[in-house]
């Protein structure tokens, strides 16, 4: 029975990612939308789907939900031979990604969260808290710091040695957003406790809230624009993992 309901996460679970995938791609298609509104839309909604993992009594269904967005993303290229590839790079791709001729951004995205996902399901399944937390981060904050940058950022932050600019609006947006989104993964699903996770107290999520959201704000600051989506994630959540495991 188990098997058959984690079968059924995993349809529902599916159909939601590619509905938010072509969802944006059609508005794109249409002029309704830019194209960077399309790439945060697709960022914010389908990562979400990461929610899901934490449910599934063989927590592998996750890795292959993960696994899959993965290779859709490496997949999707300006010279692929699927329409519907070809279109989704065509609908989010950034000019950054022109020379490497794939969704490089996306793909680090969905390869750090089933790295994740594929640790915590293999050593940590109990504490799947962690990864929920930081790929959060990864679909929210970093969203929303690229947001509030780009309209108010008057503040700008110099990082020479990652060749880009941060604006200090930002990094306040990332680490004010973190610490909420971090604080609402820790508490749901370690402190109520809904599902078989290790209990936290409300004092032990709060510091892990804010011990993940200043990392991952550091993490953020020092990271090349085309790798965070790698860094962010999973540096923060390994380093954090690692400290609550001495």
């Amino acid at each position: 029975m188990s098997i058959l309901l984690d079968l059924l996460l995993l349809l529902f679970t599916f159909i939601y990612v590619i509905a938010t995938i072509l969802i944006p791609v059609q508005l794109k298609k249409r002029d309704k939308i830019t194209k960077f509104q399309a790439r945060k839309a697709v960022h914010l909604f389908a990562g979400l789907a990461v929610l899901s993992a934490p449910y599934y009594s063989w927590p592998g269904f996750a890795v292959i939900l993960a696994g899959s967005m993965t290779l859709l993303t490496l997949l999707s290229s300006k010279k692929s031979s699927i329409k519907q590839l070809k279109e989704l790079y065509d609908s989010i791709g950034e000019e950054a990604e022109e020379k490497v001729g794939y969704l490089q951004g996306p793909f680090h995205y969905c390869l750090s969260i089933t790295i994740l996902i594929t640790f915590f399901a293999i050593f940590a399944p109990n504490q799947m808290y962690f990864p929920v937390a930081g790929i959060l981060l990864m679909i929210i904050s970093d969203t929303l710091a690229s947001v509030i940058g780009k309209k108010y950022g008057k503040r700008k932050i110099n990082l020479p040695w990652v060749k880009t600019t941060r604006s200090l609006e930002g990094s306040l947006a990332f680490f004010i957003s973190g610490f909420i989104l971090c604080f609402i993964a820790f508490t749901f699903l370690g402190v109520t406790n809904p599902i078989n996770q290790i209990h936290l107290t409300l004092e032990i999520a709060l510091l892990y809230s804010l011990i993940t959201s200043a990392l991952a704000t550091i993490v953020e600051l020092i990271s090349p624009s085309t790798w965070d989506d790698l860094t962010i994630p999973i540096a923060t959540v390994i380093i954090v993992f690692l400290l609550t495991s001495i």
